[in-house]
C-alpha cells in the first residue's frame, strides 16, 4: 500500500467519503455542460473536479518521454491513449500524481492554468469515454453459475463440466453499450408459449439488472498470436461498473440452443471512469483456489482478484429514496480478469484497445449478495421489499444505481455510480 502509506494528498480539497481521491486518478471522457458542439475531452477526475487532461497537456505538463509529444490527450475517446501500453499509463499516473500533489506549485499557485484545467463535476456531462469495437461477456461468477443452474436446470447437474475448465462467454452487442445514466427503453420480445398458445410477444415481463464490472483492454494483439497469461495484465487498462441489463422472459425462450441474443442485446450501461489497474494495486486479494488446476494456458504464477466491494440500489419512481437490495464484491470471481483475457486470444483473436470484456454477475455465497433478480427473487418466486414497494423483477420508472468502492486505511479507490431509469416499452 505504497501510495496509502505515503499518505499523498492533493491541493485539490477532497471530501473524506470521496470516491476519487489522488490515489485513484480514473480516466474518462467529458463534454462541459451547457456546450453541445463542444468537443469530448479526455480527463481524470480528482474530488469533485473533472482535470481537463487536453488542457493539461496544451500547457506541457506532460513532459516526460512517452507523453510529451503525444496527442493522445488532444483526441475524443481514450482509445489512442489505451492502445500505448502499461509505460504511457504509468508516466501518465504519475505526472497527474505529481502535479495534483500539495506540494507542487504547478497548477496549485498558477490560478488562470488551474481555473483552465479543473471544471467542477456539476459543470461535466460525462461520456461514452472509449470507442468500444468488441464486447464479450463472460459468466465468472461460480455462484451466479450454480444458481443459475439451480433455477433452469434443477439440481442434478447446475454447473455444467467445462465451467470448471474453462471461462465461458459470449459475444455481447457493442453498438448498445451506453453511459450511465442513458434511460433504458423496455424491450420488447417472444417469450415462452403457455401449453399450446403460440410464443408470447411484447414487452419482456422480466426484466432485470446485472451486477458486474468490465475490463478496458489497452494494447491488442495480432489475429493468430495469443497473448500468453504471465504478458495478460500489461494488456489490461482498468475496470469499470457495468449493468448488463437481461430481459430473463427473452433470454429464457431464445437461449437455446445458440446462447443470449435480443434479452441481453438491447442495452448494457457502463460506469464513465475507468479505474486503472495501478489504481488497484493495495486492494489486490488471492482469487478462489481453482480446482481441477487450470490447463497451464490458464495457470497463472499470480492468481489474484480485487477486494472491491459492490452494491445494487432500485428507487421506484414514486419513492425519494433509493434502497439497496445487493452487496457483493469482486473478490468472489472464479476465473481472474487476466485469465478471461488469455482465454479469449488463445485461439488467437485478436483484441483491440477499447475493446471490453465483463464478467459477468458477480454473486457472492450469501443470500444478500446475489448480483440480480433472477436470483434474488429466484426467477419471481419470491418477492422482495423495495422501500414502500414490492419488486420480483423491474417495473416502469424504476432506476438502478450500481456503485463500487474499495476502501483502503485512509482514503478510498472508487468507481462512482452506474445508473440507469426503465422507460416504458414503444407501443
Amino acid at each position: 500500500m505504497a501510495e496509502g502509506k505515503l499518505l499523498l494528498r492533493s491541493f485539490v480539497e477532497v471530501p473524506r467519503d470521496s470516491h476519487f481521491p489522488i490515489q485513484n486518478l480514473p480516466f474518462g471522457v467529458f463534454r462541459r455542460r451547457g456546450q453541445p458542439e463542444g468537443p469530448p475531452r479526455p480527463a481524470t477526475a480528482i474530488g469533485d473536479f473533472a482535470l481537463d487532461l487536453a488542457a493539461v497537456s496544451a500547457a506541457g505538463l506532460f513532459d516526460g518521454p512517452l507523453l510529451s509529444a503525444s496527442p493522445c490527450f488532444h483526441q475524443e475517446t481514450l482509445n489512442m491513449f489505451l492502445g500505448l501500453g502499461r509505460p504511457a499509463w504509468k508516466e501518465a499516473r504519475a505526472t497527474l500524481q505529481k502535479i495534483l500533489s500539495a506540494d507542487e506549485p504547478v497548477l496549485r499557485d498558477n490560478e488562470a492554468l488551474r481555473k483552465n484545467c479543473l471544471v467542477p463535476m456539476s459543470d461535466v456531462e460525462m461520456l461514452l469515454p472509449i470507442t468500444v469495437g468488441d464486447y464479450t461477456d463472460f459468466f465468472c461468477s461460480v455462484h451466479h453459475a450454480r444458481n443459475c443452474g439451480f433455477i433452469f436446470r434443477g439440481p442434478q447437474t447446475p454447473v455444467n463440466p467445462n465451467w470448471f475448465h474453462l471461462p465461458v462467454g459470449y459475444h455481447g452487442r457493442a453498438s448498445s453499450v451506453i453511459i450511465s445514466g442513458t434511460d433504458i427503453i423496455r424491450p420488447r420480445g417472444q417469450g415462452h408459449p403457455t401449453g399450446s398458445s403460440q410464443p408470447y410477444f411484447g414487452p419482456s415481463q422480466k426484466l432485470d439488472f446485472e451486477l458486474e464490472m468490465a475490463a478496458i483492454v489497452g494494447p491488442g494483439n495480432e489475429l493468430g498470436k495469443p497473448i500468453d497469461i504471465a504478458d495478460a495484465e500489461d494488456h489490461i487498462f482498468g475496470l469499470v461498473v457495468m449493468n448488463d441489463w437481461s430481459a430473463r422472459d427473452i433470454q429464457a425462450w431464445e437461449t437455446i440452443p445458440l446462447g443470449p441474443f435480443l434479452g441481453k442485446s438491447f442495452s448494457t450501461s457502463v460506469s464513465p471512469w475507468i479505474v486503472t489497474l495501478d489504481a488497484l494495486k493495495p486492494f489486490a486479494c488471492e482469487a478462489p483456489k481453482q480446482e481441477p488446476e487450470p490447463l497451464p494456458y490458464l495457470a497463472e504464477k499470480n492468481h489474484i482478484n480485487y477486494d472491491i466491494p459492490l452494491e445494487a440500489w432500485i428507487k421506484p419512481k414514486e419513492q425519494s429514496d433509493a434502497s439497496i437490495v445487493t452487496k457483493t464484491n469482486f473478490k468472489h470471481m472464479y476465473w481472474t480478469v487476466t485469465q478471461q483475457l488469455a482465454h479469449h486470444t488463445v485461439n488467437g483473436c485478436n483484441l483491440r484497445p477499447g475493446d471490453m470484456f465483463a464478467t459477468g454477475t458477480l454473486s457472492g455465497p450469501e443470500p444478500d449478495s446475489l448480483g440480480c433478480l433472477l436470483e434474488i427473487t429466484w426467477n419471481g418466486q419470491k418477492e422482495i421489499s423495495v422501500g414502500n414497494s414490492i419488486r420480483k423483477f423491474l417495473q416502469d420508472g424504476d432506476e438502478v444505481i450500481l456503485t463500487a468502492c474499495c476502501k483502503g486505511e485512509d482514503y478510498n479507490v472508487g468507481f462512482g455510480t452506474c445508473t440507469g431509469k426503465i422507460l416504458p416499452s414503444l407501443p
